[in-house]
């Protein structure tokens, strides 16, 4: 099965902001009523995320849902 690109890039970009700001996956997940293993396969790229798990993402991590979508990393 072939990653989408999108997707992909979506998932790199929340990697690239968690880690600049010192967040483990766990952490994320906790401060996003998420499970590890839904930031794990979000930030790989395998699964589409709904709009809402994303806005909750930009929240736990204290950016506008924009700053993740504009994958400039």
């Amino acid at each position: 099965m072939m990653k989408d690109e999108l997707l992909f890039k979506i998932g790199q970009s929340v990697r690239y902001i968690r880690m600049k700001k010192g967040i483990s996956q766990e952490e994320l997940a906790f401060c996003a009523g998420l499970n590890m293993n839904s930031i794990s396969t979000l930030e790989r790229g395998l699964n589409n995320v709904k709009i809402k798990t994303l806005y909750r993402i930009a929240e736990a991590l204290d950016v506008k849902i924009e700053e993740i979508l504009n994958c400039s990393f």
